[in-house]
């Protein structure tokens, strides 16, 4: 028996990454302009690596508190109040590796073999994959593009419901699509999962990546204490801190501990010297989020301004995220197309289907990037089109 044959069939059957394809296809090439990543160019805020290099200069190497230190969760309380206009307790939360590990987390709590959990598709491949391994079963429920831009259908969340479904997974706003609930829809999701006994985990994520005034709308602007959601985040985006792979959990106090042994028998914690600096992030850094999140507007406006042009596009200004998700009249293969605008025109494209069958034809660009650059990608990528 070859070897590979003698693991778990969950863990032989975790699809490759689309996007990985196409980046592995185009690395080196000189001029190349990447935007199939879901980060931006800006390397993290000096305040922030100060706090974090200040920290391990004194030592701070040793195993710590497995769910976060003291000063972390302090701040993720103050961060929450400002924000969300919230009151949430340090208790509250667990500090993770990286939202990745947030998300399997939550998905461990709530469910397993034979269970399954819905969520909204096109949607990152992560969060099917993640809950793939663990035996059970995702369900998506496909987004509608319309000119006014994505939207969800209520009645066909409700009739994916089954006997077997365990949890709602809510990533608003949303990557690829941008796609970002209003308040109205958020109240109608919790509705349904009062009405069902189901857990909502909510992935705000891109909450401050917010087109309109202020923030997104949030789960924790409607939600009562007793109610079956858990929030996965990360400091990744909006704070420019991708590779340090922190992250957290709020959830109701009760569930601290079973979150806490859950990291202990995966990851142990996250290294307190990283955890220093994710204070400093918290407490420091809303100037930076807002410059961060003024530069994407700019480069979206920009961006499809530039592609609605040519009169061949597919698209709607997302209101949240830093994604562009859209489509090409005349490209039906979303992998051939990725891989032929590379080649002619060396822009870094990550291709729809990598977002799940309802992505074929379309294609996702992160716009998180200095200006100068999303011109340039912009008129490339408008040649192209044109030349098809």
């Amino acid at each position: 028996m070859p070897l590979v044959d003698a693991l778990r069939r969950e863990a032989r059957s975790v699809p490759a990454s689309g996007i990985i394809a196409v980046a592995d296809h185009a690395r080196g090439r000189p001029g190349l302009i990447p935007l199939w990543v879901g980060e931006g160019d800006s390397p993290t805020p000096d305040f922030i690596r100060s706090a974090a290099s200040g920290s391990l200069a004194e030592g701070h190497t040793f195993y710590t508190w497995q769910g976060g230190i003291p000063p972390l969760l302090e701040a993720l309380s103050r961060y929450h109040l400002r924000t969300f206009g919230r009151s949430c307790a340090p208790d509250e939360f667990i500090v993770t590796g990286g939202g990745m590990q947030a998300i399997q987390l939550a998905m461990q709590a709530v469910g397993g073999a034979g269970d399954e959990i819905i969520y909204f598709s096109p949607a990152w491949p992560n969060f099917p994959a993640a809950f793939g391994i663990t035996g059970g079963t995702p369900v998506p429920v496909s987004l509608t593009f319309t000119d006014n831009g994505w939207s969800l259908d209520l009645d066909q969340v409700e009739s994916a419901i089954t006997g077997k479904t365990k949890a709602i997974f809510v990533n608003t706003p949303a990557n690829p699509t941008g796609w970002t609930a209003d308040e109205e829809t958020l109240r109608a999701l919790l509705a349904l999962a009062r009405r069902h006994g189901l857990w909502i985990i909510a992935d705000e994520i891109y909450t401050r990546f917010h087109y309109d005034e202020g923030r997104a709308p949030s789960f924790f602007d409607i939600a009562e204490d007793e109610d079956r959601i858990i929030f996965v985040n990360s400091f990744s985006k909006n704070w420019a801190m991708t590779g340090w792979r922190v992250g957290w959990i709020r959830a109701h106090r009760s569930l601290k501990p079973i979150f806490d042994h859950l990291v202990q028998y995966s990851t142990s914690g996250v290294a307190e010297f990283m955890q220093r600096g994710a204070v400093a992030a918290l407490d420091e850094g809303d100037t930076f989020i807002g410059q961060q999140v003024e530069r994407a507007r700019k480069a979206r406006d920009l961006l499809c301004s530039t592609l609605l042009e040519t009169g061949r596009v597919r698209l709607a200004p997302p209101p949240g995220a830093f994604y562009l998700f859209f489509a090409v009249d005349g490209v039906s293969n979303a992998h051939a197309g990725a891989i032929d605008l590379v080649d002619s025109t060396g822009i870094g494209l990550a291709p729809g289907t990598a977002f799940g069958a309802e992505g074929e034809g379309y294609f996702r660009l992160c716009f998180n990037r200095r200006l100068d650059q999303i011109e340039v990608a912009a008129e490339k990528i408008a040649e192209w089109i044109r030349a098809r």
